[in-house]
């Protein structure tokens, strides 16, 4: 893949202030076509036994629940060109929103989300105060020709609220940035095939062990 050209400098100070004054943002782009069409055929062209089920929790905590989410996923793969591509922006992304924020966001983790027509994600939360390090989270679609009435909108619900902030349609290009922390969401039953690549900053952990 040829070099990527990053968002501007202004796109990025865009970004800083949604998440300062309302702690999410909606683009409707931020990377190249070439790279949002380089994921979507990796996405699309991974096979069935790619994927798992998507579960609620995480570790001991983690369990299958079909009445709460029937997406599926696969994690990035930093081997492969296309993954390390995008992995490669999100830690500019990272370096960027640390300058400008001071958030000490430390590394990034993502997956390739796939909601089969009838899937979906009931309200939610991403992380927990005090129960885990992801504290931003980003969703970037790759649904060419989407319509309403294909679903699979997400939406954004206001703090320990049902108000309903945002309705993103899952356009092709879309960044959703937000608080993993403070802002509820569900995904609208999809139908037909939907597609994104989602992931989360965190925080350092200083009991989680090293890298090898």
């Amino acid at each position: 893949m040829k070099a990527l050209i990053q968002p501007t400098e202004s796109c990025y100070d865009l970004i800083a202030d949604d998440l300062a004054n309302n702690g999410y943002c909606v683009l409707p782009q931020l990377f190249p076509a070439a790279l949002n069409l380089a994921l979507h055929r990796r996405v699309t062209h991974l096979d069935e036994d790619d994927f798992q089920r998507a579960g609620i929790g995480r570790e001991l905590d983690f369990q299958l629940n079909s009445t709460v989410r029937r997406d599926e996923t696969r994690w990035l793969n930093p081997k492969h060109t296309t993954d390390a591509t995008y992995m490669d922006a999100m830690a500019t992304f990272r370096l960027a929103i640390n300058r400008r924020l001071f958030m000490g966001l430390f590394d990034y983790e993502s997956h390739y989300a796939h909601y089969a027509p009838g899937a979906f994600y009931k309200k939610h939360l991403d992380a927990f105060k005090g129960q885990s390090n992801r504290v931003l989270t980003t969703v970037l679609y790759l649904n060419p020709e989407w319509h309403v009435n294909d679903g699979g909108q997400l939406l954004i619900y206001a703090p320990d609220s049902n108000t309903i902030l945002q309705t993103v349609n899952p356009n092709f290009g879309t960044f959703v940035i937000f608080l993993s922390e403070q802002f509820p969401h569900e995904v609208v039953k999809a139908q037909r095939d939907r597609y994104s690549v989602t992931g989360w900053f965190r925080l350092h952990d200083p009991l989680q062990a090293p890298a090898i």
